[in-house]
């Protein structure tokens, strides 16, 4: 199985990585399509507090933001989201804060075997069959080689990276700040093993926060169990409605809207507890 970064330029060797992009040589950037449009339905999830580097603090009413290296920063740490991606359509967003620096900030997506720590500064996603990943320099990256894909971000600025995972055609496409980047990533619905979405960071106290998840209907069944569960003021009303007991579960397979509230936080410091 072969999945390749889109071919933009030249092949960039793990261990020299050009700090330097000729911009002429890149894809023109695309004014984004509505994301409404291409995914109608808001998703829910987040960081998975039991899949995650211990240099990775979770922060937020669900944990939707992942704090790197809280102290100082000597190795690369990610985080795993608890959605599972396959055969669907799904876009999230990230959210960065101003401390956009050092060696890799990484946005991308992989299976369980990914590596959550790194004792060494690495483009983590990517590294081997198993991930791939965009980096903050502009780079994707997949199983140990890169191929520049956009202009590097710049440094101490916040922005937004969009993603869009087509399980149906294989492929991943990214966006900045509302611009459409492209596909990144192809053959990918090759891959045979779950596959979820992932961060990570080689840089010390580092912020990035998961909003704007959506997803695509994938039958009429699948968009009446959504506007249903729009009505339910709690999961608990589900066993007290009249409708057949498969049906019932049909609905509670779309209940992290509900049951996301009560999970274990600390709300002193808005940190999930382990």
């Amino acid at each position: 199985m072969v999945i390749q970064p889109i071919s933009l330029c030249r092949d960039v060797d793990s261990a020299k990585v050009s700090e330097q992009v000729d911009e002429k040589r890149l894809l023109p950037v695309r004014q984004s399509s509505s994301i409404s449009q291409i995914c109608e339905c808001k998703d829910h999830w987040t960081w998975n507090a039991s899949k995650r580097s211990h240099e990775v603090r979770l922060r937020g009413d669900i944990g939707e933001t992942a704090y790197f290296h809280p102290n100082w920063s000597n190795s690369t740490a990610a985080v795993r989201g608890d959605k599972m991606l396959n055969g669907g359509i799904f876009y999230w967003e990230i959210k960065l804060s101003e401390r956009v620096f050092g060696t890799s900030m990484m946005f991308g997506i992989g299976t369980a075997k990914t590596r959550l720590h790194a004792d060494a500064f690495v483009n983590l996603l990517g590294e081997d069959e198993n991930s791939m990943g965009l980096s903050h320099k502009g780079i994707a990256w997949y199983n140990g080689k890169g191929k520049q894909y956009t202009t590097p971000f710049r440094d101490n600025e916040p922005t937004t990276i969009g993603l869009l995972f087509d399980g149906v055609n294989g492929t991943l496409s990214y966006y900045k700040d509302g611009q459409d980047l492209g596909v990144a990533f192809t053959g990918i619905n090759r891959i045979v093993d779950s596959i979820y979405p992932l961060v990570s960071s080689t840089s010390a106290k580092t912020e990035m926060t998961l909003t704007n998840q959506r997803r695509c209907y994938h039958s009429l069944q699948d968009r009446c169990r959504h506007a249903l569960l729009q009505l339910l003021p709690s999961i608990d009303v589900i066993d007290t409605l009249p409708i057949p007991s498969s049906s019932k579960d049909f609905l509670r397979q779309e209940n992290f809207i509900f049951s996301c509230k009560s999970r274990l936080y600390d709300q002193s410091s808005k940190d999930l507890t382990s």
